[in-house]
């Protein structure tokens, strides 16, 4: 007898897609449940629900927990797995890899009749032909027969295993960025601009001083910017809300009263209306670097000054032969300005017997790329020539091109005839110039970059077997790999032999591993084999079981800051040298004054006392002749009197002791005036003063120099004119001052003195500050020329500056430029 399987068209299990097309099929006469049309209406019911849901539904039934699923739950059951064998099939069968965990939550629902929901809950199973780690987020719950009693269990459920894949990944970038954030000593903030309410990563109140963990408002932390800086930020800020752009740097000052420099970035992030609404950034300490470019800068400073005031006049000229720049001492020599030599400036002071043979030899060396070295005679501002030294070198970059020239021309005047003993002095100090000439070129270089690229990192990821995983930019560009060269190799490979002879790349993953931290500084070495100086932070990065599963390594090329420290400590020691000797020589100097000065007056002292004594005893017997002889003996010994007090003076203004005292330049005044009251009223001579400071000053030579400018004042008078002179002062920048020969930004006090005497051609403005230097002739009027020397040298004691300006018959004016530390004006006017 055959046996027909029944056609299952009943009107619940119509439709229902793929499973309910297997339902429809299966011979449930051989299984306990029965054939279809003796099934429970509540099964029946459930049944359809379950096949019609676009949602994944599951289901057991009876007794044995018999398996039943719709179409959208067989698309978590895979391929090669349960699918569709388990359709019909007991639980305990079907599910034997996860019945130990889903047994208990089955029975909670058929004994005490309460759902369960669990949320992303990991219950392997199998598919795919193997077992697979799945995650759900599901529910049981009881189905009750037509008699009130749980006769099966309904599976609701969703599989999240890519979405909790997905939140590890997340949080396991999370926790790489971090650390990574940690190791390159970045603080993170978001502030909300609508409810100015800031939030901010745990460093950030360290960058302020505070312990790790400190909470801080946002009108605290504001608090801590200085004061001087806050329209800085705020600016900023204001600017950014157009921009989108946040980017400052500032000071702050941490409560022990110390400043620390920070660079803030960040962005802003605006709504549908383009109003801005938050905004997050970073900030980080740039202390050291701000501190660092404050001693180039220094440093440069001081080295334009040292060659300011050398003697030598130096010279740079472009690679084909061009000069472009002297300094000041040539500019001071010959008399003309920077404007006036350019172009060709060798022809405008070099003899014309030697400016053919000066030019075929500059041109040679410039053409064949050697030394030049070359003797001629250079004009003077009085129309002199004297002998001059040059020679140049040539300054190269890494390939061998000339980059530009560097000369300097030394007098040789009088060493002439010592040729060979000058040479040696002249190749010594060359290759000093030289030398601090690079320096300057290479401390300009490492200022120009750190403004432009501050922040030249490198960031990578290694695996916990120090395998390259993650590569930057920074990283390009400063050990030369692309990415796809270097990720996947052994970060060893930036070690040099003898580093990784001793295993210091794993002593630091070691070191890292135990401490957490690992911190170094030494060579590594580039792609193409060079070696750059680097300081390395290397930090563990730990899972949520603490375990290391990886490190940060964090590197900064410090290559030309270490080449840079060096220099400088051995420009420091040369430059000790330099002074101990300079001090040597001030010494010599000032014996030299003192005793010469005291052996000057002993016998001057014995022919004013002789003549003296002539004229008294011997005068009647003294012929006209004698008697006119002995009187110019006295009169010359008179002035060489005061040629050696002057003389003195101009001494002591080089070896005072500098003690600097708050004085009323009234005062000064008045002590002057008091000394050359009787030529005052002899003169007849009006003396006015106009509003006078409190300043800075050394008072014994403050008022020498005002006692040497009033009395030329009195004694280069115009016959039949009242003498009248001038003295006032005022505070002010030097800006506003004598832009480009005072500190822009400097506080001055600016004297001037002038008078309505008979004045000076603008051509000797300088001259008279020379040592003996006479526009006059001692008939006309009397003098050593050394006075203004004597105000010359005082002004330069102050760190000042002194200019003079006149006319003949229009009188003269000296202005005088010295720091103000402090300031107190008297606002009236005196006349004396």
């Amino acid at each position: 007898m055959s046996f027909q399987r029944p056609d299952y068209n009943s009107h619940f299990l119509s439709g229902g897609g793929e499973m309910g097309e297997l339902i429809r099929k299966k011979d449930w006469a051989q299984t306990d449940l029965g054939p279809p049309e003796s099934w429970p209406q509540s099964l029946r019911a459930t049944l359809q629900i379950i096949l019609h849901s676009q949602f994944p539904m599951f289901l057991w039934w009876g007794p044995e927990l018999l398996c039943f699923y719709n179409d959208a739950y067989r698309k978590s059951l895979g391929q090669s797995g349960k699918h569709p064998s388990i359709l019909g099939m007991r639980a305990e069968d079907a599910w034997k890899e996860i019945w130990d965990t889903i047994k208990p939550l089955i029975d909670v629902v058929l004994n005490e009749g309460e759902s369960i929901f669990r949320d992303d809950q990991l219950i392997p199973i199998f598919r795919n032909g193997k077992i697979e780690e799945v995650y759900w987020t599901f529910s049981y719950s009881p189905i009750h027969d037509e008699w009130g009693k749980i006769h099966g269990v309904l599976v609701t459920c969703a599989e999240t295993t890519e979405k909790v894949a997905t939140r590890k990944k997340l949080e396991e970038n999370q926790q790489k960025l971090n650390v990574t954030m940690d190791a390159s000593e970045l603080a993170v903030w978001e502030l909300d601009l609508n409810t100015q309410r800031a939030t901010y990563s745990e460093r950030y109140p360290v960058l302020l001083g505070y312990p790790k963990g400190t909470v801080l408002t946002h009108p605290q932390i504001l608090r801590h910017l200085h004061p001087d800086d806050l329209p800085i930020r705020n600016k900023a800020f204001e600017l950014a809300l157009s921009t989108g752009v946040l980017a400052y740097e500032a000071r702050i000052i941490w409560n022990d009263g110390s400043t620390h420099w920070i660079e803030g970035k960040g962005k802003v992030f605006f709504d549908e209306n383009g109003m801005p609404v938050n905004m997050i950034g970073t900030v980080r300490d740039i202390t050291t670097a701000k501190n660092y470019q404050r001693q180039l800068e220094e440093r440069e400073q001081t080295f334009r000054l040292l060659a300011d005031s050398m003697p030598q006049h130096i010279w740079t000229s472009d690679e084909r032969g061009n000069v472009k720049y002297f300094n000041d001492s040539l500019c001071e020599y010959t008399g003309l300005t920077e404007d006036e030599l350019f172009p060709d400036p060798w022809e405008k002071f070099v003899h014309s017997d030697d400016l053919k043979e000066n030019i075929r030899a500059w041109y040679n060396s410039v053409r064949e790329g050697t030394d030049f070295h070359f003797e001629h005679r250079f004009r003077n501002r009085s129309g002199t020539y004297r002998w001059y030294l040059s020679r140049a070198v040539p300054q190269k970059d890494g390939n061998g091109n000339i980059r530009l020239w560097v000369g300097t021309s030394t007098d040789i005047q009088e060493q002439k005839n010592f040729a060979n003993y000058l040479e040696t002095q002249v190749n010594a100090r060359t290759t000093e110039l030289i030398a601090l000439n690079e320096t300057l070129k290479k401390s300009e270089e490492r200022y120009h970059l750190m403004v432009e690229e501050v922040q030249d990192y490198a960031i990578l990821y290694l695996s916990r077997e120090g395998i390259i995983e993650n590569w930057n930019n920074g990283a390009e560009k400063i050990k030369g790999y692309h990415a796809s060269e270097i990720i996947g190799q052994n970060f060893s490979v930036f070690y040099t032999p003898e580093d990784k002879a001793v295993n210091l790349p794993w002593k630091l993953l070691d070191t890292a591993t135990r401490t957490g931290r690992a911190v170094q500084e030494g060579w590594r070495v580039r792609k193409d084999g060079t070696h750059f100086w680097a300081s390395v932070v290397i930090t563990a990065v730990h899972n949520a079981n603490h375990d290391v599963i990886g490190f940060s390594k964090f590197t900064h090329d410090l290559t030309e800051k270490k080449e840079a420290n060096d220099l400088l400590l051995k420009n420091a020691a040369e430059l000790q040298r330099k002074n101990e000797e300079l001090s040597k020589m001030n010494k010599e100097l000032e014996s030299f004054a003192y005793i010469s000065s005291h052996d000057l007056q002993e016998p001057l002292r014995k022919i004013q006392t002789f003549a003296s004594r002539i004229l008294d005893k011997e005068y009647n017997n003294l012929s006209d002749y004698g008697k006119d002889y002995f009187q110019r003996m006295q009169n010359a010994a008179a002035r060489m009197q005061i040629l050696i007090d002057d003389l003195l003076a101009y001494s002591r203004t080089n070896t005072a002791e500098r003690k600097y005292e708050e004085a009323d330049l009234r005062d000064v005044l008045k002590d002057v005036l008091s000394d050359l009251q009787e030529e005052i009223n002899q003169k007849g001579a009006l003396i006015e003063a106009g509003e006078l400071s409190t300043v800075a000053i050394i008072p014994f030579q403050f008022r020498q120099l005002l006692y040497n400018l009033i009395s030329n004042s009195l004694k280069f008078i115009r016959p039949d004119h009242t003498p009248h002179i001038r003295i006032s002062s005022k505070i002010d920048l030097g800006a506003n001052l004598l832009p480009g020969r005072l500190t822009a930004d400097g506080i001055y006090c600016h004297i001037t003195v002038t008078d309505n005497g008979i004045g000076f051609e603008s051509q000797y403005a300088e001259k008279i500050f020379g040592l003996f230097q006479r526009l006059h002739s001692r008939t006309n009027f009397e003098g050593t020329g050394i006075g203004l020397a004597i105000v010359k040298k005082i002004v330069d004691n102050h760190d000042g500056v002194i200019t003079a300006t006149g006319n003949i018959g229009n009188g003269a004016a000296f202005d005088i430029y010295i720091p103000a530390k402090t300031s107190s004006t008297i606002s009236k006017t005196t006349v004396y």
